[in-house]
C-alpha cells in the first residue's frame, strides 16, 4: 500500500492494551490510524478526521459502541467494524441492524482483523456511485437508480446503507431468481467474507423494514424456504 493509497482507520476501544496493539499491527500494514477511548472522542474524531473505517467496541462506559454506530449512520455511510467481547448471537444482529458492515468477536487475530478490514473497503469502493446514472430500475411503486444509488418508495426516498443498497440491487436486478445465502455473500459481501451467512438474514429483514415490506405478505422481497430470497415486484 503506497502513502497515496494509505487508508485512515479510527480504533475505539477503552482498552489501552489492545487499542495499542491493534493499532501497532495496522500501522505496520500500511494503515494510518488515530484512536480513541470512549464514545464522545469518537464521534469528535470522526467528524475532524473523516476516517475510511471505523473500528468499533459494542461495550464502553458513557456512549457505547451501538449508540455512536446510531450516530455515525445518521451522518455517513463511512463503513464499520463492531468489535465485542461478547459471543452471543443477539448483540451481533442487534449491531448489524443498526448499520455494521461486520463483526470481530475477541479475542481476534491480529492479521484477520487486517484481512477483514481491506475486505471490508474494497466492497466500499465497488459499491461507489458509477458514472452512468441512466441505469434505473423500475417497478410498480419502486424505483431503484443503481448509478446515483437513490431509492424510491411510493414517491419517497428511502435511506438505506451501502450494504443494503448492493443487497437490493442485486436481488432487484434479476426479478424472480432466487439467489442462496451463499450467492447474496459472494455478489454482495465478496468472496473473502469471513463471517457467517446469517448476515444475510439480518440485513434483508433491515432492508424490509425500510420498504415497509412484510415478510409474511411480500411486496418485494420473498423468501424460499431453506434456499434464500428472490425479488417478487414486476419490472414496469
Amino acid at each position: 500500500m503506497t502513502p497515496m493509497e494509505k487508508h485512515r482507520i479510527l480504533v475505539v476501544d477503552d482498552e489501552p492494551g489492545l487499542r495499542h496493539m491493534v493499532a501497532s499491527y495496522l500501522e505496520s500494514d500500511g494503515f494510518e490510524v488515530v484512536e480513541a477511548a470512549d464514545g464522545d472522542t469518537s464521534l469528535h474524531l470522526f467528524r475532524e478526521r473523516r476516517p475510511d473505517l471505523v473500528l468499533l467496541d459494542v461495550v464502553m462506559p458513557g456512549l457505547d459502541g451501538l449508540e455512536v454506530l446510531r450516530i455515525i449512520r445518521a451522518e455517513s455511510d463511512t463503513p464499520v467494524i463492531m468489535l465485542t467481547a461478547r459471543a452471543e448471537e443477539v448483540d451481533r444482529v442487534v449491531g448489524l441492524t443498526v448499520g455494521a458492515d461486520d463483526y470481530v468477536t475477541k479475542p481476534f487475530s491480529p492479521r484477520e482483523l487486517s484481512a477483514r478490514i481491506k475486505a471490508v473497503l474494497r466492497r466500499w469502493k465497488a459499491a461507489a456511485p458509477a458514472s452512468d446514472t441512466s441505469d434505473v430500475l423500475q417497478f410498480e411503486d419502486l424505483t431503484v437508480d443503481l448509478g446515483s444509488r437513490e431509492v424510491v418508495r411510493d414517491g419517497e426516498p428511502v435511506e438505506l446503507s451501502a450494504l443494503e443498497f448492493d443487497l437490493l440491487a442485486a436481488l432487484a436486478s434479476s426479478p424472480g431468481r432466487v439467489f442462496t445465502r451463499e450467492q447474496l455473500l459472494e455478489r454482495v459481501w465478496g468472496w473473502d467474507y469471513f463471517g457467517s451467512d446469517r448476515v444475510v438474514d439480518v440485513h434483508i429483514s433491515s432492508l424490509r423494514r425500510k420498504l415497509d415490506d412484510q415478510a409474511g405478505d411480500p411486496r418485494f422481497i420473498a423468501t424460499v424456504r431453506g434456499v434464500g430470497y428472490k425479488f417478487i415486484a414486476a419490472p414496469r
